[in-house]
């Protein structure tokens, strides 16, 4: 399936007092047309800085994005209002990210009313209450504050207005992570029905590796800034390659306690992403890390088919 979306040597480098912040560092990555790519890794790597970046909410520092076969980059704002329309993100927070000051129905309405979709204000409120169908919000709570409703439903609010605009491309930044487990199921089972229904291509931001399993085609593991895996889901699960990747899922908690396997808790700290030394950044950390790993110019590596991974011990 030819890539909707990609990014090549992709950079983001903040200025601080002590540095050069490494945000997202020389990453390369591909999201097909319909396919759902997961990023995942601990909090502070860098997913958030890549989900904006793509989306060009930040200006990267270097690097390439191409959507569509199309370099964003290069594009002015005036043809970036054009590509926003089909590009939208989902935020993490369902009540932080919708204005109390706004109904549902005008919260939905706003990017609607801002890029000029529909011609009247009647064609608006038709599209708000299909949109309001479609994710299973009922048309009771069309006047309906934010303060008033359950995570569920304000998490509904969002998907809703990042359909207004029919984009072919959402970015979802850890969508369900400050919900019920019973209404995460729920959004993600609504999630997954959309993407049928609609074609619609994910880039899904967790940190919860049991979400990602079940939504995602693809997985891109992040480091400090760096993908140091990427990998199809079950070869990912099946055969976990890179250390940290390993760490990750063996934090996975096993609801069989007469099968639980001994894990390996990875240990120390995460170093500073200011002015990082040049080799492995997981090598601190690292329980299989040789001197090799200090060596510069450690990148992906296509072990298997569709399989990469950054690694000394796979150079």
């Amino acid at each position: 399936m030819s890539a909707l979306v990609e990014a090549r040597r992709l950079k983001k480098y903040f200025e601080t007092p002590r540095g050069l912040l490494h945000a997202v560092d020389d990453v390369d990555l591909s999201i097909g047309a319909g396919e759902t790519l997961g990023v995942v890794g601990e909090s502070g790597c860098g997913k958030s800085t890549l989900g904006r970046l793509i989306l060009r909410l930040l200006e990267p520092t270097g690097g390439e994005i191409l959507f569509d076969g199309r370099d964003i980059l290069k594009c002015k704002r005036s043809e970036m209002k054009a590509i926003w329309k089909q590009m939208q993100i989902i935020f993490q927070d369902p009540f932080s990210s919708l204005n109390p000051r706004m109904t549902v129905s005008e919260i939905i309405a706003e990017p609607m009313k801002v890029a000029r979709f529909l011609p009247t204000q009647n064609d608006i409120l038709e599209r708000v209450f299909e949109l309001m169908g479609i994710v299973g919000l009922a048309e009771r709570f069309v006047n309906t504050y934010p303060h008033e409703l359950d995570g569920g439903r304000r998490q509904r609010i969002g998907v809703a207005r990042a359909l207004a605009l029919n984009p072919r491309f959402i970015v979802c930044d850890e969508p369900v992570s400050a919900l019920d487990v019973s209404i995460q199921a729920q959004i993600l089972n609504l999630m997954m029905d959309l993407q049928e229904e609609m074609g619609l291509t994910y880039m899904f931001i967790t940190h919860d590796l049991s979400v990602v399993k079940h939504i995602s085609n693809n997985i891109a593991v992040m480091y400090l800034g760096q993908c140091v895996e990427l990998s199809w889901t079950d070869e990912l699960f099946e055969n976990p390659c890179h250390p940290y990747t390993q760490g990750l899922l063996d934090a996975i908690p096993s609801p069989n306690l007469s099968s639980r396997k001994q894990l390996n808790i990875m240990k120390g700290e995460v170093t500073s992403p200011i002015n990082p030394k040049p080799g492995c950044r997981f090598a601190p950390r690292c329980p299989k890390a040789s001197p090799g790993c200090q060596e510069p110019g450690i990148g992906l590596k296509e072990i298997r088919q569709g399989h990469f991974v950054s690694c000394y011990l796979y150079m």
